[in-house]
């Protein structure tokens, strides 16, 4: 099993994450010192903004700048989106190739606004229809939006996954509920939503110590078998 981080603005120069490839390498070898295998680069996609070819062609060209650098250094990278909710996404073509790269898993981000019930038979339909394994980042962004509790609740009766960022769970107001969403299943995997070395640096280590002492060690064991199965790491 593997130890991953969900969510990461590790690719440099392609979003409002790693500025160039120096950074992103101080930011892999901090991420490698937490003990992280293998770190998923999930650089905004924004339907508004981008067009699927033209974002896969920079994202390419991003990964292939950090690769040459940083050759076998520090945790294995996978390609994959931190993929902006629209309307109409679950019929969009070729969003397939925003899933991370060798799975089916499609990081979604909700709308930082009012969801509709439109929006979570969205959703559903890009699990049911489509086939993807959803996870959803870090939904705790969201919990304090009164008007969406009830789509929350909705969403988490999906056989959909959730990710949290590990930021979240080093503050005590915060980390008592999504202590208790992992204990009840409705939390599954951690990010570190990494963006630079100044601010939201590579932090996943220190989430995880707070998941261990309180949850147990036992418990992370699963969480990283259950993302090396999902993504299909290590066969």
């Amino acid at each position: 099993m593997a130890v991953i981080d969900f969510h990461s603005h590790i690719l440099p120069g392609i979003d409002d994450g790693s500025k160039n490839v120096q950074m992103s390498l101080e930011m892999l070898k901090r991420a490698s010192e937490q003990g992280v295998d293998v770190m998923l680069a999930t650089s905004h996609f924004y339907a508004s903004r981008h067009r699927i070819e033209d974002f896969l062609e920079k994202r390419q060209r991003a990964y292939e700048r950090l690769a040459e650098a940083k050759n076998d250094f520090g945790p294995a990278i996978r390609l994959g989106a931190e993929v902006a909710f629209f309307s109409g996404i679950s019929r969009a073509d070729r969003l397939e190739e925003l899933a991370v790269e060798g799975s089916h898993v499609l990081l979604l981000e909700m709308p930082f606004s009012d969801w509709s019930r439109t929006d979570i038979r969205e959703v559903e339909a890009l699990i049911s229809r489509r086939g993807f394994q959803v996870v959803l980042a870090h939904l705790e962004r969201y919990l304090g939006m009164p008007e969406n509790k009830k789509w929350i609740t909705e969403l988490l009766e999906m056989p959909l996954y959730v990710q949290i960022n590990a930021e979240s769970l080093l503050g005590w107001r915060k980390r008592g509920p999504l202590l208790k969403m992992f204990k009840k299943g409705q939390a599954h995997f951690l990010g570190s939503d990494c963006h630079r070395l100044e601010i939201r640096e590579p932090n996943l280590g220190r989430g995880r110590e707070v998941l261990i002492k309180k949850l147990g060690k036992e418990f992370v064991d699963t969480m990283d078998e259950r993302g090396s199965r999902l993504l299909q790491i290590g066969g």
